[in-house]
């Protein structure tokens, strides 16, 4: 891959995190007229997901798979949003009530953090995209499992085509995503540029692990894909 400016550190501390693997590598925070332009750098490099999710300390954890299914964009499109940084994560179809939302920023191995393992329940949000609600793709990543156990995305399964996501927002406003599209795929096949690409919607992508346990890892990322509504 070729090489990538070195970014500022979010909140986040990929060291702790049984993710230390990249979620994606990318350019660190910049200012939003930028994105487009850092979105079209990101497709060219990046080339892998969340690569080390963990199984549980008690055994493994259970395969987690889900049907990839896709409908057509919303067709009442909310317009998008001013920047405001994310302050949590709801989805009540899989029982995600998140009050709190870190900052994922790049290290000093030029790879995405995530959340680490002592906050397995939080979600993080790639502070080199736009926040969520803006125009273009926001990116946040949530944990299925770590060595500790179920995580906040236990019940992925559940999230279903038209399902809401739900990103409240430091204004006081709340971004309201509809799942558009869900997707399982082998990590060695992750979507970079559908994921990182360049949009002039405000749309949400929402990354986790599933799959069987091999070498104490899951083996494909679940990613949602989702519009924004209200």
């Amino acid at each position: 891959m070729s090489s990538i400016p070195q970014a500022p550190v979010g909140t986040g501390t990929g060291a702790d995190s049984p993710l230390d693997d990249a979620v994606a590598r990318g350019p660190g925070r910049l200012r939003r007229a930028r994105h487009l332009a850092a979105a079209s750098v990101l497709g060219a490099a990046l080339g892998v997901g969340l690569t080390a999710c963990s199984s549980t300390s008690g055994g493994p954890a259970p395969e987690v798979r889900v049907s990839n299914a896709a409908t057509v964009p919303a067709s009442k499109q909310a317009a998008p949003m001013e920047q405001a940084r994310p302050t949590g994560l709801r989805i009540a179809s899989a029982g995600v009530e998140a009050t709190s939302m870190l900052g994922l920023g790049v290290g000093a191995d030029q790879e995405l953090e995530v959340p680490p393992v002592d906050k397995a329940d939080e979600p993080g949000w790639w502070t080199g995209g736009v926040t969520p609600g803006e125009k273009g793709a926001a990116v946040i990543v949530a944990h299925y499992d770590t060595a500790k156990g179920p995580a906040l995305m236990r019940n992925v399964a559940k999230v279903k085509l038209g399902d809401t996501i739900e990103v409240p927002r430091a204004d006081g406003h709340t971004a309201v995503f509809a799942v558009r599209e869900i997707q399982q795929v082998d990590k060695k096949d992750f979507p970079t540029d559908k994921v990182y690409g360049a949009s002039d919607r405000a749309e949400l992508r929402l990354l986790t692990c599933g799959g069987p346990i091999k070498d104490g890892h899951h083996t494909d990322n679940i990613i949602f894909y989702a519009d924004l509504v209200a």
